[in-house]
């Protein structure tokens, strides 16, 4: 009798367990996906300017409004989107006040399509443009989470709030290291709009898109919105150091730095016997600079020699300049022994244009792969060849039969000649 009321205690224990666990994951599962969960905040213009009709016979403002009804509908569901405004609520002519003037119209979260819709419904095209403080409140609209973070520009003119520079701003944010992408949208663009929107987006890795049609706007708001949902891998911050002793400790990641122009920038890492070190960098031009300039990527061991190098240049054709290098470490028939400490160093070759800011430094995005190294000596390349050896001795092969059956025919038809 004992023995069956244990047992009945224990099978109302166990189904009252499994019930709290089914009541409850929700919480824990949508505290881990919020926290991963990518976000994007659209930075709308709703300056004066907006008023123009000129989008396929409507304002710009009808057309804005238009594609974000259409974009709400289509945000997929794992988004966390907000609305950010500027130059929407002061109509007056301080330029301090209206330098001011950005405020968040929904903010970033799960998305409410009807709320949200209704918010840019209450738009109207009002005052100035400061885009500049506009992306300053964006940033801090997307601060927190594990998720990739995107920002949505959609202007239809420059900014108007001297002396703070939006290309610096996005500069600023980018040397931040929290993996924000800028993308611009220039409404009906002029050549100063699209130097200066084009300028933000390439600070912060993003794309720049002039649009002069409603259903352009729509499909390309859309096409960054599920750009965002994309997995993707966010660099971790890294300060490089001026010489390898100081130089901060790596692991296997994508890691992203700044480097000023002159500069070296020093990392280390640790490599065990029979492991093999990839290492890759690319830094970007995110401002005019000479033409002809290079990237250098060295591994060095901590007394100074050099193990490996990688090393790219460039004429002023592209912005990016990448390499990269592999050093594998052989293995050891002690198995305590210890690893090496790999000292990694970037150094460019750019310079600055006339009249250019000189900080903060270039971006750089630093590779770094510590994996189990091949297993034979022929999985390692040799010469710079690797597998192609084995390329390289079945044409010499074909190349010698060839040869031969060459000469044989030649002589065959001497002899049938002469013969003849």
């Amino acid at each position: 009798m004992i023995r069956t009321q244990r047992l009945a205690a224990g099978v109302c224990a166990l189904l009252a367990a499994l019930a709290a666990g089914i009541a409850f994951p929700a919480g824990a599962t949508a505290d881990e996906t919020t926290a991963a969960a990518p976000k994007v905040d659209l930075v709308l213009d709703v300056s004066g300017s907006m008023r123009t009709k000129d989008m396929d016979g409507g304002t710009r403002m009808a057309a804005a409004k238009q594609a974000f009804n259409e974009v709400l509908d289509a945000t997929p569901e794992n988004v966390l989107l907000g609305i950010r405004t500027l130059g929407a609520n002061y109509p007056g002519d301080d330029r301090k006040t209206g330098c001011k003037d950005t405020a968040q119209l929904y903010p970033v979260g799960p998305l409410d399509r009807t709320e949200a819709k209704t918010a840019v419904a209450t738009l109207s095209p009002t005052g100035w443009t400061p885009i500049g403080p506009a992306l300053l409140k964006a940033a801090d609209d997307l601060e927190g989470g594990t998720g990739s973070k995107r920002i949505v520009l959609i202007s239809d003119g420059e900014d108007t709030c001297p002396p703070l520079d939006p290309c610096e701003v996005a500069r600023e944010i980018a040397a931040k290291g929290i993996g924000l992408t800028i993308d611009t949208l220039g409404l009906v663009p002029n050549v100063k709009m699209r130097q200066q929107l084009s300028c933000i987006a390439e600070a912060t890795g993003g794309t720049y898109t002039s649009v002069e049609h409603t259903d352009e706007l729509t499909d390309r708001v859309n096409q960054l919105v599920d750009r965002a949902a994309d997995p993707v891998v966010t660099p971790v911050a890294a300060e490089g150091a001026a010489s390898c002793a100081k130089a901060p400790m790596l692991k296997s990641g994508l890691y992203t730095d700044r480097e000023e122009f002159g500069q070296e920038r020093w990392y280390r890492v640790d490599v065990e016997p029979g492991q093999e070190l990839r290492a890759s960098v690319s830094v970007s031009a995110d401002r005019a600079v000479n033409p002809d300039y290079g990237v250098l990527l060295r591994a060095v061991t901590v007394h100074g020699r050099e193990i490996v190098r990688g090393e790219a240049a460039g004429i002023g054709r592209t912005d990016v300049v990448s390499t990269g290098l592999r050093y594998p470490k052989a293995e050891s028939d002690d198995d305590d022994a210890p690893a090496e400490t790999v000292c990694v160093q970037v150094t460019h070759s750019y310079s600055a244009a006339a009249g250019v800011k000189t900080t903060p430094g270039m971006p750089l995005e630093l590779t770094v792969d510590v994996v189990d190294g091949p297993s034979q000596a022929s999985d390692v390349a040799s010469f710079g060849l690797g597998r192609g050896w084995w390329l390289l001795g079945v044409l010499v092969l074909v190349g010698f039969l060839a040869g031969v059956l060459w000469g044989w025919a030649s002589r065959w038809r001497v002899a049938v000649w002469r013969t003849n």
